[in-house]
């Protein structure tokens, strides 16, 4: 009876740890449940926050102002159209729409981080970036009556990418890396592509009026695709005026961001935003500097594809095209330093390595390309390599920032890897 008892016992005491431990299996189940969920959501809302900030402390400053200065460029170039035709412009005027153009030129360059949205949408970014310029067919154009009064009476809209945008506008104003002079533009045409036409800086300056207004009107359509209704009257004069297009979907492409995850957003998840930042935005432009801009002209040796070659200004080029990974990634312009709803900033909570890697990637590009901009304009430097009066070895700098810039591609796309696996 005793032993009896004894079992009867031991079996109870098994039996109470059983549930015991399955009770404590079931709490630790819930907490570790209740803990991903936190976390989850947690991570949502960095997220969520982070883009908030990527919009309204980088693409949509850096879009009003690039609107902002190719409006002030193409008045100031109608008014000089207007003067030279009157005898009355002076150097001093081309001066400050020389100014203009680089700091509009320089806002375009800082946006080419964010070139997945409507730049790429509606065609804007081969509309007013393309080159080379197709000088030839420029000076049989500006030769035609016919063609130069279409364009002073309909605008240059119609006109081949080729013959459009900045580079067009550069042309005018720019020869050999120093602005034009009012004498130059009353004296022949030095390019060897006007050699047998007589064109006149009233010809010249009539198409770079119309040019410029094209210019202004895409980048115009650029700030109200992204910010909708925050661009103010810019909305109607874009959509209404101009019919062109803004939405994807019935959304602003802001609204289409800050909307992730829901329905009739083209971002199926808050990771899938930050992946597309990561790799469509910030690394399509890092490959496409060191691979297509710089490699085209250095590594397949295509001379006459060189990004403002006119004005000078390549290297330049290409430093905003890093600056705007920069800002990308800090979540502000001119930051010092990451905002705390940044990519980087939220990297360095989430993934440490990963965001020290970004850091160091992005100040070495940053420092190499700056070091570039010391030695001659990269148009000279293609220029030495064409006549074979130098080698790729005398500009060791330039294959230095092709490195650079490459690495820092590596990291970006592992952000874009990184991004997609948080939970």
């Amino acid at each position: 009876m005793k032993k009896i008892f004894k079992c009867a016992m031991l079996l109870m005491a098994t039996a109470l740890l059983s549930a015991t431990l399955t009770a404590c299996s079931d709490d630790n189940e819930n907490s570790s449940s209740d803990n991903n969920k936190k976390n989850a959501e947690a991570n949502v809302a960095a997220m969520q926050a982070l883009t908030k900030q990527y919009l309204e402390a980088v693409v949509y400053p850096t879009y009003k102002s690039l609107a902002d200065k190719t409006e002030e460029l193409a008045n100031q170039l109608a008014d000089a159209r207007d003067a030279i035709k009157e005898d009355r412009l002076t150097d001093a005027d081309l001066q400050q729409i020389g100014n203009t153009f680089l700091s509009a030129r320089a806002y375009w360059e800082a946006s080419e981080a964010f070139l997945y949205g409507p730049a790429t949408t509606f065609g804007i970014d081969p509309h007013i970036d393309t080159w080379p310029l197709d000088v030839d067919a420029l000076a049989r154009g500006l030769n035609n009556a016919a063609v130069l009064g279409k364009i002073e009476e309909v605008g240059a809209g119609e006109l081949a990418p080729t013959l459009l945008g900045f580079h067009a506008i550069e042309f005018v104003l720019f020869r050999d890396g120093q602005l034009r002079t009012v004498a130059a533009l009353k004296g022949k045409e030095t390019d060897e592509a006007f050699a047998n036409v007589d064109i006149t800086g009233i010809q010249e300056l009539t198409y770079a009026a119309a040019v410029a207004d094209d210019l202004m009107q895409k980048c115009f359509e650029l700030q109200v695709a992204w910010m909708g209704e925050k661009a103010g009257d810019r909305v109607a004069l874009v959509e209404e005026e101009w019919e062109l297009e803004t939405q994807i979907g019935d959304d602003y492409y802001g609204d289409n961001m800050l909307n992730a995850g829901n329905a009739g957003s083209s971002y199926r998840s808050w990771q899938s935003v930050l992946v597309a930042i990561f790799n469509a935005g910030c690394s399509n432009i890092s490959n496409e500097v060191a691979n297509t801009k710089i490699g085209n002209a250095w590594n397949a040796q295509v001379y006459d594809y060189i990004e403002s070659p006119y004005s000078k200004k390549s290297f330049a080029d290409f430093y905003d095209n890093i600056l705007s990974i920069k800002n990308t990634l800090y979540g502000g312009v001119g930051l010092d330093k990451p905002s705390d709803n940044s990519l980087l900033s939220l990297a360095a909570a989430k993934n440490p390595s990963l965001a020290s890697e970004l850091q160091a990637k992005l100040d070495a590009a940053l420092k190499a390309v700056s070091t570039c901009m010391q030695d001659k304009a990269f148009v000279d430097i293609v220029t030495e390599l064409q006549a074979g009066k130098a080698t790729k070895g005398s500009y060791p700098n330039v294959q230095a920032a092709v490195d650079a810039i490459n690495a820092l591609d590596d990291q970006l796309q592992a952000g874009a890897k990184w991004a997609a696996e948080i939970e």
